[in-house]
């Protein structure tokens, strides 16, 4: 599922190619990119949180 900033910016990027803006269309553009990272390194964070919690419940192993 695209994040906030990823909609965001197709919807302003989509704008952008409409109107002929092509400031608003690179503004759309870096925000589907800065979302797309978001999510990728909440997704790191929340694998590393859970190898973390299964090495302490496991006892290290």
């Amino acid at each position: 599922m695209p994040s906030k900033d990823e909609v965001k910016g197709r919807a302003k990027q989509a704008t952008g190619v409409l109107t002929g803006d092509k400031d608003l269309e690179r503004e759309g553009k870096i925000d589907r990119v800065a979302g797309a990272v978001k999510e990728t390194a909440k997704e790191k964070v929340d694998k590393a949180r859970d190898w973390i919690a299964d090495k302490v419940h496991t006892g290290n192993k």
